[in-house]
């Protein structure tokens, strides 16, 4: 054997590639995990693709529209438990409703040709301004008006109605097509209001006590049965333990009037 000179370099190693640790062993001298701590590392931060996250905002929107729509459904059918009888009379109210708004429109459109089609438009034009001012007469109620209609009665003996009660009694009359009220003598117009009194209700500052009277000018075949719907005007007052009596007359006159209000600072524009 020959003697290795200082020359000779000892042979190198062959380079061995590091192989890196696969996931889930643990390094050496590291400590070693538990089993919770595993499964508490596998869980938290949670690993979510965008995939997911659309799935799940998509999930959760679909879940809130059907919660409110099972929610205003379930709201919306107040007239679930009503008779077959009450429906069609609802029903038979709304299609008076409709008629009488066809009917004005078609009477406006008849005016509109009568004016435009009359040989002497001057003429027809001042019948229609007086007829028209003996309609806001009635209105306003500087006129008196007879015709068919109603008659409501409410006794109330232990005074538990109140004016917000008369209130929606008269609302009810107004979409029923009511045309002229008055209530114990005290004409109804568009401005009226009600206040609480002590032993009775104030109608535009004038107190009046029970028996309360309405006198209403108006559809008789529309008026009652919208006061008499379920839940309405009539199961309302008697739930106070009132008396309601509703009479229906061929002639109704309603001659309570109201003076005739000058405007301060309006004046016509033509």
């Amino acid at each position: 054997m020959r003697p290795m000179s200082t020359n000779d370099t000892p042979p190198e190693e062959p380079n061995v590639p590091e192989q890196p640790l696969k996931e889930g062993t643990e390094q050496a001298g590291a400590p070693e995990q538990t089993g919770r701590q595993r499964l508490a590392a596998g869980l938290w931060p949670p690993r979510v693709s965008r995939a997911q996250l659309i799935v799940a905002v998509l999930l959760f929107v679909l879940g809130l529209g059907l919660a409110i729509q099972v929610r205003s459904t379930s709201d919306s059918s107040a007239l679930r438990g009503a008779r077959q009888e009450d429906l069609v009379r609802i029903l038979d109210e709304l299609d008076g409703r409709t008629k009488r708004l066809e009917d004005e429109k078609q009477k406006l459109e008849d005016q509109r040709k009568e004016l435009e089609s009359s040989s002497n438009q001057a003429e027809e034009a001042r019948k229609q301004t007086v007829e028209k001012e003996r309609q806001l007469g009635i209105l306003a109620g500087t006129v008196a008006a007879q015709g068919p209609g109603i008659t409501l009665k409410i006794t109330d003996p232990k005074g538990q109605v109140r004016s917000d009660q008369l209130l929606d009694t008269l609302q009810e009359l107004r979409a029923a097509g009511a045309e002229a009220i008055q209530i114990n003598g005290v004409r109804i117009v568009a401005g009226s209001y009600f206040s609480d009194e002590s032993g009775g209700v104030g109608i535009d500052g004038k107190k009046i006590t029970q028996p309360y009277e309405f006198r209403v000018i108006g559809k008789a075949q529309d008026l009652e049965p919208a006061l008499n719907i379920p839940g309405g005007v009539v199961q309302t007052l008697e739930k106070e333990q009132a008396t309601v009596a509703v009479t229906r007359s061929a002639k109704i006159v309603v001659d309570a009037l109201r003076a005739a209000k000058q405007p301060d600072y309006a004046r016509s524009s033509s």
